[in-house]
Parts: structure tokens; C-alpha cells; sequence
């Protein structure tokens, strides 16, 4: 199985990345092997200048093992992934750092600091995740959205996580995505909502609420990656058989291609929080250093983006 991200999508990510300054990004709790190590090489590539915030003792006990001098970093010692979690909000919100990285605690740990009405990191954008997927299989990056923040998310939501993703595409180099929103099957039912959902969509983006890329929809899975598939069942639209982004139907969906694409299609995952004051790299607790290393550069590429 594949363990890496292709390297050339990947070593154009790490380029770009490190011809920029290095952004200021708090790590919540990396009180794991693979979190604290994704961390390390990403400031070692000169992508991220790492605030570590977890339990000393924990900490410590990691890099000891890992062989990893915590002298080099600036560290920030709490009780426990909670208080990291608001600690880390807090840095976000006065600007003393520019991004978050989720380390070894539950997602919804983090995302319940991050989401608070009172002292989050809200913004008027709906707040998605999109994963940033390399699969051997498929000739280009493919973005699936939203597979870990959003559980059943409404037509307007959709649209918010449509649009993220567009704008993250873009940022990485795609001039015009191809967006599609995918469903069980690719004609319009009233039975099913997220037919409905993936109509009105790409009637938005013709009216303008939609703005950067083409979308179709809806889309199964098969005519939405593969010419043939589209082909076979009379499909002709600049989407099908193309698409850069699938925009799935629900977070279950969502999840579950991920982890098929991972486990089954040897796919390797970079993982970004849009919408949010801040990007918030946001990867399983099970990836690969490497994959948390890529987030950070596409965190950092957004940062870049947003300043130029």
C-alpha cells in the first residue's frame, strides 16, 4: 500500500510551502508519537514555527522516546487536552499564532473551543473540513468535503463547503475546480435531498452565490472520477469524469470514501478547517507524519494567500 503523497503534487506542495516564512501555530496536545513527529518535521522543513501545548510530563515522555529535544520548542504546559484545546483558541484569537494544528486529542475536544460562540474562532463562513487527497489511482489531487465537521449539513451550509473547498483549491494552484456534488445516483429525484441539494447548487453557482468553479451534480461516485463511467451513461458536462472536488452528501458519506480511498486505494490525506479566523490543520489520529506535514504546508499556503 502507498504510504506517500505523490511526489509530485507532494514535493510542489513542500516547495511553495517553504519559500515563504514560516507561520506561528499553536499544537494541541501532540501527546502522541505521530503528532508530535508530524509537528517536528514540519518545522524542520521550515513550514511551522511550532507552540506545543500539552501536559509536560506527558510531552516529554514522547520526545524521549522519539529522540526529540523539547529545549528547541517553545512549549505551553496544561493539565490536560481540554484546557490545550482553549488554550490554543485563545492564542489564535490575539494573534499570537496564525494556525492550529490538532495533535492527539478528540476532534471534538478541539472543535468545541474553536466552535464557542463567545470565545471561538467563528466567522460568518460555515466552518468545514476538506480532505486533500492523494490517491495512486487518480492522475490529480482530489478534495472531498466535508467529512469531519459537519454531520448533516443544510443546503445553505452546503453551499459554505462548497465554497471553501473552491478557494482551497485555488490557493493550491487550480485555476477553475471542477466541483462534484455527489449522490447515489446522477438524475434529480424528490425522494432523495441530496439531489435536490446538488440542483440547487449548481443553480447557485449560475446565479453567482457560488463563485470559482464549475459544478455538476448530482453525480454518483463512478461518473464523477471515471470518463468511461460518465460515458456509459451518456454524461457530458466539463465535471464528469474530471472532477477535482467531490462535495459529499453528509459527513457518514464523506468518512466513509475517505477511509476506503486510505485503506483500500493506499490514498494518502492532508486535512484542513476552513472558515474558521485561523486554518486549522485537522488530520485522523491514526495518519502518517508526512500527511500532517503536507496539512501544515497547505495551511501555510492559505496564509500566504491571504496576505498577497
Amino acid at each position: 500500500m502507498n504510504t506517500q503523497l505523490h511526489p509530485a503534487w507532494y514535493n510542489q506542495l513542500l516547495t511553495h510551502a517553504s519559500k515563504i516564512p514560516a507561520i506561528p501555530m499553536a499544537v494541541v496536545h501532540p501527546c502522541e508519537r505521530q503528532a508530535l513527529r508530524g509537528a517536528i518535521d514540519a518545522a524542520a522543513a521550515g513550514l511551522i514555527e511550532p507552540l506545543l501545548i500539552a501536559p509536560l510530563a506527558k510531552l516529554r515522555a514522547i520526545a524521549d522516546d522519539e529522540d526529540i529535544d523539547l529545549d528547541a520548542y517553545r512549549v505551553i504546559d496544561v493539565p490536560h487536552s481540554h484546557a490545550a484545546a482553549a488554550q490554543a483558541v485563545e492564542l489564535a484569537r490575539s494573534g499570537q499564532v496564525k494556525a492550529l494544528m490538532k495533535g492527539s486529542l478528540h476532534t471534538d475536544e478541539l472543535m468545541a473551543a474553536v466552535l464557542n460562540s463567545q470565545t471561538g474562532l467563528r466567522t460568518e463562513r460555515r466552518i468545514s473540513h476538506v480532505f486533500a487527497m492523494d490517491v495512486p489511482a487518480y492522475p490529480r489531487p482530489l478534495f472531498i468535503t466535508d467529512a469531519a465537521i459537519n454531520i448533516e449539513p443544510t443546503l445553505d451550509e452546503k453551499r459554505d463547503i462548497v465554497q471553501n473547498a473552491i478557494d482551497l483549491a485555488k490557493t493550491l494552484g487550480i485555476v477553475q475546480p471542477k466541483v462534484a456534488i455527489l449522490a447515489a445516483v446522477e438524475t434529480v429525484n424528490s425522494k432523495m435531498q441530496s439531489t435536490l441539494d446538488a440542483a440547487a447548487l449548481c443553480k447557485m453557482a449560475d446565479r453567482g452565490q457560488i463563485c470559482g468553479g464549475t459544478l455538476d451534480g448530482p453525480l454518483a461516485f463512478d461518473n464523477a472520477i471515471s470518463p468511461e463511467a460518465a460515458a456509459s451513461k451518456g454524461i457530458h458536462s466539463a465535471v464528469a469524469g474530471l472532477a477535482d472536488i467531490l462535495v459529499v452528501p453528509n459527513l457518514e458519506a464523506g468518512n466513509m470514501l475517505a477511509k476506503q480511498l486510505q485503506y483500500l486505494a493506499g490514498a494518502q490525506a492532508a486535512g484542513i478547517v476552513l472558515g474558521a479566523k485561523v486554518p486549522i490543520v485537522l488530520t485522523s489520529r491514526a495518519d502518517s507524519a508526512s500527511a500532517r506535514q503536507a496539512s501544515c504546508a497547505i495551511a501555510a499556503l492559505i496564509l500566504h494567500a491571504k496576505v498577497n
